[in-house]
């Protein structure tokens, strides 16, 4: 625990010199000194993560030879010595140490004049890494009641921005802790897919599951825009959806190419440490027409139609582009059936869709269907819904089942056809009366995020309020409000990181875990093992939540029950913005 220290210790270094010696270098001191030799230190913190030290010493005068007792070193040529470890893994600000001593033949004290570490010029000690002041929240509280809804709706845009990977923006909030990272996505295949969301508390990016949570972080902008308004939160929102679309827009690389992912999901899993310290290699895995992927190509399209109606009359020329590459996307996906995990085998273990992908065909039909009113998109939602047989199964809505969401979204771009608003009924029948409850009153429909299953279908059910059969609306709110309710408290303590009260103060999440630097995250495991509080908060991140039965503990390790995730805040964030719009 505490001051991450690389020992890098180089025993018996000779150097033979004579002359006049210049200014030393302000990271070395000299330790002790006789007639021809000198021992010394050098003690500088870094700039970026590496595996390997290497180190290049410029002296002053000629030297001709070195001794290194632990690691390599290398005559370069008479004033020039490399020193290496080709097996330390050192940390964003992590202290690099080394201890050597230098032999001369005259009279004149050798001295190092320039430093090279890694790339890295640190003879003058300007490396100092420094970190801002400590994050404080933005996100005041507003007295509202039961629960304070417009904070926990502010904080959960903080979330967001503390899962963002590449260049950080200028006005990024979540700063001292979170830097740029991930700057060579991409660089395997050619492409800068730089940019977009880390999925959990993992660093892999699952285009998938983040598509799917764009398409719903748009949708609750769209329907409950007044909430956000009322609370100062559509900018946030508007920038939330950007970072992905942004993104996707990258990743659609040729009319028939999309890359669904970047990092391999076992290697990332194994890698306990900061995003900006991912030194393991990123592969970047596509769809194209030989290994295409419907769920992928449509779900993304339904994200940018989405946000293309999000941005209109913001950002026309941007909402068209979006239009358009959806378009693209869609007509992919739809002429080159495939469930995308027989082409991206890596996300089988992770984000495999049980589903298939005749929920993201539709889904994705409707999706532009609203944001071009063009028939030919109700036709072919029409005839997904015959060749697939909705309505006779109920179906879910998450990242995986879009079916539920796709009935809600029906029954008013369909208008008149009954097939939607009877599936819409009976989706939120089902989910009020044939799931158990936990003895706090959480809806239990899936043990891994039960909260997440919860908030989706509470949003669905705030939706069909103020859309749907009005004679409904009331039992639909009370029921979905106290569906949010339990996860901002309800049940003794809230499960919104940072908010209200007893919150968790552990939750599975690497970046927030992993102290600033100069303090190790690596080192003997800490960021994963300590047990006391992350030392970073990550405002407004909900996590899993619990057991049939009631029982959650604050732990670390239990991903299943405490890892929070992109997908997890996604309706859970409109779902507030509507109970702020219809209490108001």
């Amino acid at each position: 625990m505490g001051r991450k220290d690389v020992l890098f210790l180089f025993a018996g270094l000779l150097l033979i010199l004579a002359g006049v010696g210049a200014q030393r270098c302000d990271v070395i001191s000299i330790v002790e000194k006789s007639s021809n030799s000198y021992a010394a230190k050098f003690t500088s913190q870094t700039e970026f993560p590496f595996v390997g030290v290497n180190v290049v010493f410029t002296f002053d005068h000629p030297v001709t030879s070195v001794i290194n007792h632990n690691g390599k070193s290398e005559m370069m040529d008479d004033t020039h010595v490399r020193m290496t470890d080709e097996y330390l893994f050192v940390e964003t600000g992590a202290f690099v140490h080394f201890s050597f001593e230098v032999f001369h033949s005259g009279d004149t004290q050798p001295e190092v004049i320039a430093v090279d570490l890694n790339g890295q010029d640190a003879c003058e000690g300007s490396l100092t890494w420094t970190t801002d002041a400590p994050f404080i929240n933005s996100c005041e509280e507003t007295g509202m009641a039961p629960y304070d809804y417009a904070q926990a709706l502010c904080m959960s845009f903080l979330f967001y921005e503390a899962q963002r990977s590449g260049v950080l923006p200028p006005d990024q909030r979540v700063k001292p802790w979170r830097w740029d990272s991930a700057l060579k996505d991409g660089a395997n295949v050619g492409h800068d897919l730089t940019g977009g969301y880390y999925d959990a508390g993992d660093h892999v990016k699952f285009g998938f599951p983040m598509a799917s949570t764009t398409t719903v972080l748009a949708w609750g902008l769209i329907d409950f825009k007044i909430g956000y308004e009322q609370t100062g939160q559509t900018e946030y929102a508007r920038a939330a959806v950007k970072w992905a679309t942004d993104y996707f827009l990258k990743a659609h690389t040729a009319e028939y190419e999309l890359y669904g992912q970047v990092g391999k999901g076992l290697v990332d899993h194994a890698f306990w440490c900061r995003p900006e310290d991912m030194l393991m290699e990123r592969p970047a895995y596509k769809i194209d027409r030989e290994h295409p992927g419907t769920e992928l190509a449509c779900e993304t399209a339904a994200a940018l139609a989405a946000a293309s109606i999000v941005f209109k009359g913001v950002d026309d020329k941007y909402s068209e582009e979006l239009l358009e590459v959806a378009r693209e996307l869609y007509a992919f996906g739809d002429e080159y059936r495939l469930e995308y995990h027989l082409s991206i085998t890596d996300v089988t273990d992770f984000y495999r869709s049980k589903s298939g992908y005749g929920d993201e065909l539709l889904w994705g039909a409707l999706w532009l269907y609203r944001a071009t009113r063009e028939e030919v998109y109700l036709r072919k939602a029409q005839e997904v819904w015959d060749n697939f047989g909705f309505g006779k199964k109920i179906g879910a809505f998450d990242w995986d089942d879009k079916r539920g969401g796709a009935y809600a979204l029906g029954s008013v771009m369909d208008v008149g056809n009954p097939q939607y608003t009877a599936a819409l009924k009976e989706f939120l029948r089902h989910v009020k009366e044939d799931f158990p409850y936990t003895p706090g009153g959480l809806v239990y429909i899936d043990m891994w995020g039960s909260n997440r299953h919860a908030a989706n279908a509470a949003f669905v059910a705030l939706w069909a309020a103020k859309y749907g059969d009005p004679a409904e609306r009331e039992s639909h709110v009370v029921w979905a409000a106290s569906q949010i309710d339990f996860i901002l408290g309800s049940s003794g303590h809230s499960f919104v990181v940072g908010f209200g009260v007893d919150p968790p103060i552990r939750a599975h999440h690497r970046s927030s875990s992993c102290p600033n630097p100069p303090d190790s995250c690596a080192q003997n495991n800490w960021g994963y093992e300590q047990p006391g509080p992350n030392p970073h908060v990550l405002h407004g991140a909900i996590v899993g939540g619990p057991a049939e039965d009631g029982t959650w503990e604050d732990d670390r390790s239990d991903y299943v029950h405490n890892e929070v995730a992109c997908d997890y805040n996604a309706a859970y964030t409109g779902a507030l913005a509507a109970i702020i719009e219809m209490r108001n």
